[in-house]
């Protein structure tokens, strides 16, 4: 697993406003991805809501307007499995350029938590359900507090 070697990150979330954006596609494994998303804003005293979007290509505009509308960062998860065809390496380009493009032009975090995986398994494993070997939703929760703490401080 690549998770191998990443970092214990801990925050207080108390004062911020994170919105998670979450894809409806491969339920049970973005339904992992949100319940290690919330523990980790719950247990960082962070105000949070979650919003659902029909796929992995509309994360990128659903979190542009939640950090447009107040949000302090957002946490993008999303799951999108290889098939036969190019579509996966569209929708993947997309919402990763996207994402990208969003936390630059607001200037506040992103959290990526976009599972981009070859079958079902693999986002399995990553989902932080019982039996997973990692827990992405935590991993990009923890991302977008530690990265929205470090900016207010860089801003002063």
């Amino acid at each position: 697993m690549s998770g191998a070697g990443s970092p214990e990150l801990e925050v207080d979330g108390t004062g911020l406003t994170i919105v998670i954006v979450a894809g409806q596609w491969h339920e049970v494994i973005t339904d992992g991805l949100i319940a290690g998303a919330t523990r980790v804003l719950e247990s960082s005293g962070a105000t949070f809501s979650v919003v659902r979007v029909p796929g992995s290509f509309e994360l990128p505009l659903a979190s542009k307007v939640a950090l447009e509308s107040g949000a302090d960062a957002v946490v993008a998860l999303g799951v999108i499995i290889r098939g036969g065809t190019p579509h996966f390496e569209y929708v993947s380009a997309a919402a990763t350029d996207g994402l990208t493009r969003v936390a630059l032009d607001t200037g506040k975090p992103v959290g990526f938590g976009l599972l981009t995986l070859d079958d079902e398994q693999q986002g399995l494993d990553r989902a932080g359900l019982p039996g997973s070997k990692e827990d992405k939703g935590e991993e990009a929760a923890s991302a977008a507090l530690v990265t929205a703490r470090l900016l207010a401080g860089l801003r002063g």
